[in-house]
């Protein structure tokens, strides 16, 4: 089952929306900027809420 995820891109730092099934196999995913377009994308962690 698949969540929607924000993802960050390590290279040019940008964020964007996804699903991500942290179950299924690895999907490479890329930075969807056209100047970019490295693979170096990371699923964000959730910020723990006080």
């Amino acid at each position: 089952m698949s969540v929607a995820t924000k993802f960050k891109c390590l290279r040019c730092g940008h964020e964007f929306d996804g699903h991500y099934d942290p179950k299924a196999p690895l999907v490479e995913w890329t930075c969807p900027l056209p100047e970019c377009k490295s693979n170096s994308i990371r699923p964000m962690k959730e910020k723990k809420r006080e």
